[in-house]
């Protein structure tokens, strides 16, 4: 069985990512099999705030260099998830 904890991987702490908080989106790192309800359901269960959308996507991956190898990084799902006015994500 798949939990919350499953279909959120992680929190992505980035430039963009802290820079869209004001406006109550949060950027997560999630599983390519998860829907929007799915990462929705997971947020609000772990967070516990309410959520108002959720926006994903695909990320491509890239290639990476080790001597005379060219390896590929997997492609990867984002998730930018809005939450609703009043609601926050405590970050440590």
């Amino acid at each position: 069985m798949i939990t919350c904890y499953d279909i959120i991987k992680t929190l992505i702490r980035t430039e963009k990512g802290t820079a869209m908080e004001p406006q109550r989106k949060y950027l997560f790192h999630v599983n390519r099999k998860a829907t929007k309800t799915d990462v929705r359901k997971a947020v609000e269960e772990i967070y516990k705030v309410k959520v108002l959308s959720v926006h994903t996507g695909i990320m491509p991956g890239k290639a990476k260099r080790v001597r005379q190898e060219i390896g590929y990084i997997p492609d990867w799902k984002k998730a930018i998830v809005t939450l609703k006015e009043g609601e926050k994500i405590e970050v440590t």
